[in-house]
């Protein structure tokens, strides 16, 4: 149910505005809480279940945390209303297994405002217990001694009354009664003279004796063995922290029709004290410990580290075999998990959608228009607080006279700062600072990033629960998406807040840190490397830093062919003007290398040519940028213009000369001219892939015994030396030759291809691959020509020319198998059309070949390693072959 938000009220004029504070569904949370409630109602109902036992593990709490502003509080006073009553539970909140009128809920907020000190802890306890209308005679005598030596001639009515505590509770009233009937028994039982209190003051000893004696006068309280100690012992706060063990037996002595089980939350935990000091905490540990009979309900900021034995002497109860519930699971991701430490989580899009339409309404409308509240639902990022601030602004905006609008809410909060920082430590607000200047960090990486000599801050920073944990990245940390952004961007007035120099100072610290990381990772692990790359060119970009390493990094990023996306914003996305550092350059660079697998090669082309408009590469980086403009323009078939950028990295003698030259090689290839292919391949080494060269030759002559054998040779050093992308891109060409001579064979190495190239992002080998396996089927299979249509489509969208013409040819084959002379025919017309530049004119040949046609008289010749006849005996006999297969060669 949700009721009045007066905040939202009181920001308006416009009465017609109905403001609600809205409860989105946590329905996994509650949950927890009738799951943990009906674990806990079984455990005490077992035969051997003692409420004095003091060794037994403990799992009568359940403790919810998350980031400031995730909605704990809100959940925690939801959770003890439907408790409480059913008709304020949610209607998607089932019912709980305990009967609600046998669940005595009570809820204290221990942030340091509410000013709740221990002494009304207890006192909240004992008056919530009130509603049962029984003595609790072992406690109650204990508390009126305490009272009365601390705080004398103070009635606790009066105190009560004065502290509002009467007002809370309907039984409070009853209390002093209670109290005064167990003392009255009490001095009854002992024959004590005088009034109630005196006789406490007076007969303490005798009461005493009188326990440890177990006398008959006394034997309804002669079966709480460790009263007699708690009286005797010093009336003082400490003492006090263990009176919640008689209030526990209190409870266990009731009768099953007259007991309730009572549920106690303690919220804003985080206000209990810090990390260092925990005596708050400590003395709150004791009513957890000391009350099994009793199920609390934790919320707060951090995790409780009371199943960690590191925190031995701080706190009296510690170590995973005492709360086995508490030990932390670093695999938990939300509210569905089995231990009792739950991380609160981001609310879905459609939950902050439903927040803000039921907030605030107008003749039962949404007041905030559909676009705005999705745009701040998208900013959220699941995170209650800022919608709530977003609401707020669209209040103040609406106030001064105009319709907020979607580009009003592109903002970051200065009070989300205010609300994160709140309960760090100097120390932890500084690595804070640090690692927000990265999408995710290690405790090593954000100690080196914040330029300090020892961990324990990041480690403690670790544990807060803006901090996020994934085990499937490189660095396992990241700040929360919207609490990073506010730091970053929003005008923070703490006082301890960041110069420009001092973000400054903080980013090229981040930078070497990041050098550092990959330069020092012996294994090469791709990973690490793309992640640095990622996240150096982020900060190069924003900080304008000099390139440094991110120069060596990128050569290694291409050098390995794998092409995984750098999820790198580019820079004309970014502003107006476009490129406009060095940073921006190599973004922009990478970016359209990498994205090449994915859009037009013209767009590659486009991008590749503006970033070397602009001037602004490094010299040994321009030749980066000009060898893949030249792969793009050779992929569409602008084949001059890739020749002259080939030249243009082969003269300049650089990291890619060797790459360039077989980019020349290749151009050879295309062109028809086998034996200068053949020749160049012979300079090329192991850098410039030689092997595949050679292969990429042999196979267009028909001769797939060499051409496999060649594939093979470069498969194997591409192993031998980790590049995987080579591999996978080998393994493609393989698959395609031994496709023609060995369609069954074909199948075992079309496994593998699809098993390396799922890893990797290579769209031309991918495309390659499955023109192989349409090889493969060539005559055995009626559908070949309509699979073919389909990766024409797909070869169109990618703007892989070549890929075309060797779909085609395959047609040729397939139809050349099955004697369909016209589908042969007209296929042959489209290769023609095809190659019509020139480039991979030798197609036509090679069908003819295949067909037994003659060419005709008009065509380009291509020069052929081993002549044209012998060129056309070894197509002719492929298809022969693969006739025979058939069961219908002439």
């Amino acid at each position: 149910m949700a009721g009045r938000d007066l905040r939202t009220l009181f920001s308006s004029n416009d009465r017609s505005i109905a403001a609600s504070e809205a409860f989105t569904n946590r329905q996994a949370q509650w949950q927890a809480v009738t799951v943990g409630l009906a674990e806990h109602v079984r455990h005490m109902t077992r035969a051997d279940f003692d409420v004095e036992d003091l060794e037994a593990p403990r799992r009568n709490i359940l403790v919810f945390h998350g980031v400031g502003g995730i909605g704990k509080s809100t959940l925690s006073r939801k959770i003890e209303a439907s408790l409480a009553s059913s008709e304020h539970r949610p209607v998607q909140w089932e019912s709980p297994s305990h009967p609600e009128e046998r669940t005595l809920p009570v809820r204290m907020d221990l942030a340091r405002a509410a000013g709740m000190d221990f002494e009304r802890v207890i006192l909240t306890i004992r008056l919530a217990v009130a509603a049962l209308g029984r003595p609790m005679p072992a406690f109650d005598l204990a508390l009126r001694r305490y009272w009365e030596h601390n705080h004398p001639g103070e009635p606790i009515e009066d105190y009560l009354r004065r502290g509002g505590l009467l007002s809370r509770f309907s039984a409070a009233a009853a209390l002093p009664q209670q109290m005064q009937s167990a003392l009255s028994d009490v001095a009854q039982a002992l024959l004590l003279p005088g009034t109630v209190g005196g006789a406490l003051g007076h007969g303490t000893g005798l009461l005493i004796k009188a326990l440890r004696e177990r006398r008959q006068s006394v034997r309804a309280l002669a079966g709480c063995s460790r009263l007699a100690d708690l009286l005797e012992a010093e009336p003082d706060l400490d003492a006090l922290s263990f009176y919640p063990h008689l209030l526990a037996w209190d409870l266990a002595q009731l009768p099953a029709d007259k007991g309730a089980l009572p549920v106690i939350l303690l919220d804003t935990f985080e206000d209990t004290g810090d990390r260092t000091h925990r005596d708050f905490e400590r003395l709150l540990q004791r009513i957890v410990w000391l009350m099994p009979n009793v199920f609390f309900v934790v919320t707060g900021r951090n995790r409780l580290q009371w199943a960690e034995t590191s925190l031995e002497g701080q706190l009296d109860w510690t170590g995973p075999n005492a709360w086995p519930g508490l030990v932390c699971d670093t695999a938990q991701t939300g509210a569905g998990v089995s231990g009792r430490q739950i991380l609160i989580g981001d609310f879905s899009s459609e939950d902050c959608e439903d927040y803000l339409a039921r907030r605030l309404s107008r003749n039962g409308q949404p007041l905030i228009d559909e676009p705005v509240r999705r745009i701040i639902a998208e900013r959220s990022h699941g995170l209650p607080l800022y919608l709530d601030l977003s609401v707020m602004r669209y209040l103040e905006l609406r106030r001064s006279g105009r319709q907020p609008q979607v580009t009003d809410f592109d903002h970051d909060f200065p009070a989300l700062i205010a609300r994160t920082l709140s309960d760090l430590t100097a120390e932890e607000r500084h690595v804070l600072r640090s690692v927000s200047l990265l999408n995710a960090f290690s405790v090593p990486l954000a100690t080196q990033v914040a330029g300090m000599d020892h961990d324990a801050p990041a480690l403690r920073l670790s544990e807060r629960p803006f901090i996020r944990e994934s085990i499937s990245g490189v660095w396992p940390f990241h700040v929360h998406d919207v609490i990073r952004a506010a730091i970053r961007n929003a005008d923070d007035g703490s006082d301890d807040r960041w110069s420009e120099q001092d973000w400054q100072r903080a980013a090229q610290r981040a930078f070497r840190a990041l050098e550092s990381q990959w330069r020092q990772d012996q294994r090469r692990d791709r990973a690490v490397l793309v992640g640095c790359l990622q996240q150096g060119l982020l900060l190069a970009r924003a900080f304008r830093l000099d390139l440094g390493w991110l120069a060596d990094a990128a050569f290694q990023y291409v050098g390995d062919s794998v092409w995984e996306p750098l999820a790198l914003p580019a820079a004309d996305d970014r502003s107006p003007g476009g490129v406009q550092s060095a940073a921006d350059a190599l973004v922009e660079t990478l970016s359209a290398i990498a994205r090449r697998q994915h859009e037009h090669r013209e767009r590659t082309v486009s991008r590749l040519s503006a970033v070397l408009a602009s001037g602004l590469l490094p010299d040994d980086l321009v030749e980066l940028a000009t060898y893949y403009l030249a792969k793009a323009q050779r992929d569409i078939g602008l084949t001059d213009d890739s020749r002259r950028g080939m030249q243009r990295v082969a003269s300049a003698d650089g990291r890619l000369a060797s790459a360039a030259r077989r980019g020349l090689a290749h151009l050879s290839r295309l062109s028809g001219d086998f034996p200068t292919a053949v020749e160049a391949a012979g300079r090329l080494g192991l850098e410039g892939r030689h092997h595949r060269v050679l292969g990429d030759v042999w196979w267009v002559q028909g001769d797939m015994e060499r051409a496999e054998a060649a594939y093979l040779a470069a498969r194997s050093e591409a192993e031998e030396h980790g590049v995987v992308g080579e591999t996978a891109m080998v393994q493609a060409h393989l698959v395609f030759a031994v496709s023609f001579a060995d369609p069954l064979r074909a199948d075992d190495e079309l496994d593998l291809a699809d098993r390396l190239l799922s890893r990797l992002s290579l769209r031309s080998s991918e495309m390659t691959a499955r023109i192989a396996a349409l090889v493969r089927d060539a005559g055995f299979t009626a559908d070949v020509p309509d699979r073919a249509a389909v990766l024409l489509a797909e070869i169109g969208v990618s703007g892989i020319s070549y890929a075309a013409a060797k779909l085609q040819l395959t047609l040729c084959f397939h139809h050349a198998v099955l004697e369909a002379q016209n589908d042969l025919v007209e296929a042959i017309t489209r290769l023609r059309e095809l190659t019509q530049s020139g480039d991979y004119a030798y197609y036509v040949e090679i069908a003819h070949f295949m067909a037994g046609l003659p060419l005709p008289e008009h065509i380009a010749r291509a020069r052929w390693i081993d002549g044209e006849r012998q060129t056309r005996e070894r197509w002719r006999h492929l298809v022969d072959t693969r006739r025979s297969r058939l069961g219908t060669a002439r």
